[in-house]
């Protein structure tokens, strides 16, 4: 029971309000609502203010849903553990969230052959802009550019990543002069607008001095979409900064060349990152060493490092 109790406030913690939570548990809102009062009557104290639209975790709430997280995932790990040694492979719940470029065109794949080779993991993907919170959304695993500054992640590199300055032949033929990062103010820059920032900021490195320059630019043609971009830049329509994993083909057939060699563009490892605990689940440790692995075959080695 208490268990059950668990694994019902942790749902309804995530869905944010008892609306969701009926929803996704195929209840009536009176019965959801019901059994939240009834686990508050058992221990005394209130764990939510509440709304039919939205649900706040009260400082108890807030204790329930972390340490009490931490047991269940004891347990799962305890029953996961158990199932591999008796059927000598992995099995278990593997969620893992990544962005919508990279998460379509590496992620989804890599993690397909995954579960192919793992019958007994269930798997769920999910791609978004941005990442997100792994705790609060009750993902396994994320993958994100950087190390993550939280120190209750751990944090495992898949791949070596930068950013390289580039344009087509097209725009090259036609373009102002070019000579450092400052230059391109005066270039038609193809930019991804992820806020509401007239001026995007890009960052580059010199190889030699290691020296930084950070140049805001501008350009008549912006999308939120990478991929909207990298079709703007072959098209010949101005200059882009785009990760090396995302433009190493285009670069290797000449449809895009590299400009400003001396610069490059500060680095952009991508990373699978984890909750720290004191034992990781086993389909955990064996996807990210897929990762790793896989990725090394996946996308060329960086120029020059």
């Amino acid at each position: 029971m208490m268990l059950d109790d668990l694994a019902f406030f942790q749902q309804l913690a995530r869905a944010g309000s008892l609306t969701a939570t009926a929803r996704e548990l195929g209840l009536s809102l009176s019965a959801v609502s019901k059994r939240l009062k009834q686990l508050e009557a058992r221990l005394g104290v209130t764990l939510a203010a509440r709304t039919t639209r939205r649900l706040t975790l009260t400082l108890e709430g807030e204790r329930y849903l972390s340490q009490g997280g931490l047991i269940l995932e004891e347990l799962q790990t305890l029953e996961s553990s158990l199932s591999e040694t008796a059927n000598q492979g992995l099995s278990g719940r593997l969620r893992v969230n990544a962005t919508f470029g990279f998460g379509r065109r590496h992620i989804a794949p890599l993690l397909s052959r995954f579960c192919a080779e793992h019958p007994g993991v269930e798997s769920w993907l999910e791609l978004t802009n941005f990442p997100l919170n792994l705790s609060d959304h009750g993902f396994d695993v994320g993958i994100r550019i950087g190390e993550p500054p939280d120190s209750r992640l751990v944090a495992k590199r898949i791949l070596p990543n930068r950013r390289v300055l580039c344009a087509a032949p097209s725009y090259m033929k036609k373009m102002p002069p070019l000579k450092a990062p400052s230059d391109l103010t005066q270039h038609r820059c193809l930019v991804i607008r992820e806020n509401d920032s007239d001026f995007p900021l890009w960052r580059f490195e010199h190889r030699q001095s290691q020296q930084r320059q950070a140049v805001k630019v501008r350009g008549p043609l912006a999308s939120n979409d990478g991929e909207v971009i990298t079709r703007l830049a072959l098209d010949g329509h101005g200059v882009m900064l785009r990760s090396w994993w995302d433009v190493n083909e285009q670069l290797s057939s000449g449809t895009l060349q590299t400009l400003l060699p001396e610069w490059q563009g500060i680095r952009a490892d991508f990373y699978a990152v984890f909750e720290h605990r004191r034992h990781v689940p086993e389909r955990i440790s064996a996807l990210i060493d897929f990762l790793q692995r896989e990725m090394a075959g996946r996308v060329p080695a960086l120029p020059n490092g």
